[in-house]
């Protein structure tokens, strides 16, 4: 049974530039179905967290324009759980948003945040770790996150070092945090594999509103300060302009270095429930089932010649022929067309930025 203390805060606020050009400004990455399930990537995360909270104690963080794509695809969703930003400011800003609209309804809460558009393939194992935590910071002032078992030296994520030896009787994976990296270069990816004490951070959190709201007072107290002022404004027609207001003057500040990197009371649970952050189109690849050459193939009309370990993503009604390529994304959609190196691809936001600067909004 659902515990009714317990919220959900879904972050569904980014444009997911580097999914260019399939994901864009007025349609990004967590509205698409990137996997062919019939589902959206916010429509599974979703149908998950409805497996541990009650779907009325959902919260979505997520820009105005995209309000309306929420309440299309979310079935009986309702508008007052969309928290709207005005603006983009990161994660900490959001969380404190949302922290304020809870303890209205709930001051003994316990809350998960998790983005909106990560893959997870094995469910059951994701609920009962998520159920684990949540029992955990409910009876311990613990901030905790979900740290992912590494299968290799990867560059692209942070990495968290946790301590020897169990800390909860009830859940031996969970650890207290040593220290936080942000993403390694190769060398030091490939030592911290090697070590053994060092999980990928995998972006979501668990903690009580109680351990939250006091971890904001401490290390981000302009932060908290700025939210607080609408106490009394949160669910009334005040609450959109104090918002506005709000994030203007707000700084931009990650929940990760403005609280995770700086509080005491951090703790990991080590997990491995098929878990990818889907932030790349390498990481689409990573997960997609590819042909005998190494080819994941999206498009029923593609054809290839001396091709190799290529991400191809294209319209099922465009013919496409690809002749001696290695290990390329090409991708196309509404009419662009992108055909990058997948070793040079964390330069695809780069490349919006440029499209957007030359040839005009309408591109990305």
């Amino acid at each position: 049974m659902q515990e009714k203390n317990n919220f959900c805060v879904i972050m569904a606020g980014g444009i997911g530039a580097r999914f260019w050009p399939m994901s864009r400004t007025s349609h990004p990455k967590q509205f698409i179905d990137i996997l062919g399930t019939g589902r959206t990537l916010i429509q599974q995360t979703f149908d998950r967290m409805k497996r541990v909270c009650p779907a009325e104690n959902i919260y979505i963080v997520t820009n105005g324009i995209y309000k309306e794509l929420i309440m299309d695809q979310l079935e009986g969703f309702r508008e007052e759980q969309i928290l709207c930003e005005p603006m983009r400011r990161n994660t900490a800003p959001c969380i404190a948003y949302a922290n304020y609209r809870i303890k209205q309804k709930t001051p003994d809460a316990c809350i998960v945040v998790a983005p909106s558009d990560h893959i997870i393939l094995k469910e059951d194992e994701f609920v009962r770790n998520i159920n684990s935590a949540l029992k955990a910071v409910a009876e311990n002032n613990w901030l905790m996150t979900l740290g992912i078992k590494p299968s290799r030296p990867d560059t692209g994520y942070g990495y968290i070092q946790f301590e020897e030896g169990s800390v909860y009787s009830d859940d031996n994976m969970i650890r207290k945090v040593k220290t936080f990296t942000e993403k390694p270069n190769l060398e030091l990816a490939e030592t911290f594999l090697k070590s053994g004490d060092f999980l990928w951070n995998s972006g979501i959190f668990i903690w009580s509103l109680k351990s939250i709201m006091k971890a904001f007072e401490v290390h981000l107290e302009d932060v908290d300060a700025l939210f607080k002022e609408g106490e009394d404004l949160y669910n009334t027609p005040e609450e959109e302009s104090f918002i506005e207001k709000t994030y203007s003057i707000c700084r931009n500040i990650s929940i990760d270095y403005g609280v995770m990197e700086k509080a005491e009371n951090v703790y990991v649970r080590a997990s491995d429930f098929g878990w990818s952050d889907l932030g790349t189109w390498g990481s689409l690849y990573d997960i997609r089932s590819k042909d005998d050459k190494g080819n994941a193939v999206i498009g029923k009309n593609v054809m290839l010649y001396n091709t190799n370990n290529c991400i191809i993503n294209v319209p099922k009604d465009k013919l496409v022929v690809v002749q001696g390529l290695e290990e390329f994304i090409i991708v196309e959609e509404e009419g662009t067309l992108l055909i990058c190196k997948k070793a040079d691809e964390q330069n695809i936001r780069q490349i919006v930025s440029d499209v957007k600067i030359e040839k005009g909004e309408k591109y990305v």
